[in-house]
């Protein structure tokens, strides 16, 4: 069994920087990872994967060259890095573990999810 949990969520002003963390109690290690987010009346979508080895990354065009994905199998987390974040980023960010070791931009790929943290940015 595989537990996600997400922290470091919170409001922050446009322009400001979060990071979220995603601890993995369970197999991981194997595993791409992946982080996505869902706003209020929108679906769930993709925002950054991270392959098994942290050597290969995808990322949302709206979120290329502000977000920074990464992880530490040492330490079973997962990282997302959010700088000059947007009115717009505001959602609840959830991380997920891909079914296999390779990125992925679809949600179905992914087979174990955290509960979500929320992030607000206010203009």
């Amino acid at each position: 069994q595989v537990q996600l949990v997400e922290s470091g969520g919170g409001p922050v002003q446009a322009g400001g920087s979060l990071r979220l963390s995603c601890v993995a109690s369970g197999r991981t290690f194997a595993n791409a990872m992946g982080w996505f987010r869902q706003a209020p009346g929108k679906e769930r979508e993709f925002v950054a994967s991270i392959n098994w080895s942290g050597g290969n990354t995808d990322y949302a065009d709206s979120v290329k060259g502000r977000f920074t994905v990464s992880r530490d199998n040492g330490k079973n987390t997962v990282y997302l890095q959010m700088n000059s974040l947007k009115p717009e980023d505001t959602a609840v960010y959830y991380c997920a573990r891909s079914r296999d070791s390779s990125t992925h931009v679809h949600y179905g790929s992914y087979d174990y999810w955290g509960q979500g943290t929320q992030v607000t940015v206010s203009s």
